[in-house]
């Protein structure tokens, strides 16, 4: 008999959810992983007698899924949870929230606050999260640090802040980071144009060719309130998707993100240009924005992901609750139980996230060659039980306070709810700085 295989780590688990083709939830298997990379997934007797690994983890109570992709967030305004709740979206930007990152964002805020939001995200299970916001760079590297991985968007608008001075500084400098960065194997780029109100035609026009250029996402906000699709009617004649379409915008690599306010032909063209759609349900209904057509969008045939949004908008960087509230709104809306079922709520936290970000072939399920980027929910707790159906228990029951471990590349970055790659205290320290900084000139 051959001698067992050295490799780097086996994961044991009650339950493995590969969320693959098979929809089978895979009782008492492991997860044998080499290198970053997933070996196999097999039955733990087999996995025992085949492999001999130099690490191991045996989670008796638990289910093992991929890692969540938070496919939308603004991950340093974390540093501004909380700072102008219960306003509809144009007076929360217009009179709080672009003041405010005037007086403050620089690069030392986006570092510190997407540690922060880092931290909140790995102890949620997300593994991966697609960031807008100024200075990329930093977010960039506060990833790093923390060991996640993120798609870094390159953000565009018209008007000058402290990051850049007009559209095409912003493309220049975004261009740049992604030259700089481009050989992280944690990170990959986006095209980040902020919304068709903030960016002209002749911008987008250019994004398109870079885009094309360089086989990437063009990732945008996109008929998120009435307010939007009334003004761009006024504006140029014709709704956002419309404009978009005609600028050749929408295709394969559109990241449409909230798409609350679609009428069925635009459901139709963003299935047909095969776009995807990014649902934000919290920072949605917060805002008061509404409630996405979810349902006939996968209807459709349109590839759905979830994201948080940003902490200032939702309060959460949550993408479990994300996952549920998702679920629940597409059966309230359409009065259909059935609709959008547990098990496509998971996939749109993992799978649709990864296809909407050009890594579905990197992470997303739980498979042979896949990037090793996993999460363990531990089901132990009394008010978990009984459990009769893992699959519908990690949506409608559990929380993120049910988060054990985390790994991204077989490196683990959560152990027992205990952060390995960042430090509380001083994130703590952080967060109060900032507090005390903007509160004063709040």
């Amino acid at each position: 008999m051959d001698a067992p295989q050295a490799i780097d780590l086996c994961i044991e688990a009650r339950h493995v959810v590969p969320l693959d083709r098979s929809g089978t939830v895979l009782d008492a298997h492991t997860v044998a992983i080499d290198a970053g990379r997933i070996l196999a997934v097999l039955p733990t007797e087999e996995a025992r007698a085949r492999y001999a690994p130099r690490s191991a983890a045996s989670l008796s109570t638990h289910a093992l899924l991929p890692g969540l992709v938070n496919a939308h967030t603004h991950a340093a305004m974390s540093l501004m949870r909380g700072l102008a709740d219960d306003l509809p979206l144009m007076e929360w930007l217009t009179r709080h929230i672009w003041p405010a990152e005037a007086r403050h964002v620089t690069p030392q805020l986006v570092y510190d606050g997407t540690l922060l939001a880092c931290a909140e995200m790995i102890r949620g299970g997300i593994t991966c999260f697609s960031d807008m916001y100024f200075f990329p760079e930093e977010a960039g590297r506060a990833a790093l640090s923390a060991g996640m991985r993120a798609a870094l968007g390159m953000i565009c608008i018209e008007f000058p802040t402290a990051y850049a001075s007009d559209a095409q500084d912003y493309l220049h400098k975004g261009l740049a980071m992604r030259d700089a960065l481009r050989h992280e194997p944690l990170l990959s780029f986006c095209m980040a144009p902020h919304a068709p109100y903030t960016v002209q035609d002749a911008t987008f026009e250019r994004i398109v060719t870079y885009a094309d250029e360089l086989q990437i996402p063009i990732h945008l906000h996109v008929h998120e309130t009435l307010h939007e699709v009334e003004e761009s009617v006024q504006r140029y004649g014709a709704r956002p998707l419309a404009r978009l379409h005609r600028l050749g915008v929408v295709g394969p690599a559109l990241v449409a993100v909230h798409a609350v306010h679609l009428d069925e032909a635009e459901t139709r063209l963003l299935a047909a240009c095969g776009s995807h759609v990014v649902h934000c349900p919290s920072s949605n209904l917060k805002l008061g924005s509404g409630i996405a057509p979810v349902a006939p969008l996968v209807a459709a045939g349109v590839n759905v992901a979830l994201g948080t949004d940003s902490a200032a908008s939702n309060n959460r960087l949550d993408l479990l609750q994300e996952t549920r509230t998702a679920a629940l709104l597409a059966k309230g809306s359409m009065r259909e139980p059935t609709a959008v079922p547990a098990d496509q709520a998971l996939r749109m936290a993992t799978l649709g996230g990864a296809r909407a970000l050009g890594l579905e072939r990197t992470i997303g399920t739980i498979e042979a060659d896949k990037q090793a980027d996993l999460v363990a929910v531990d089901l132990a707790a009394l008010e978990l039980r009984p459990r009769y159906h893992p699959l519908s228990h990690l949506v409608y029951a559990v929380g993120r306070e049910n988060v054990s471990d985390v790994w991204v590349s077989g490196r683990r970055l959560l152990d027992n709810r205990r952060l390995t790659t960042l430090d509380e205290e001083e994130l703590a320290a952080k967060a109060a700085f900032w507090q005390k900084r903007m509160a004063a000139q709040a």
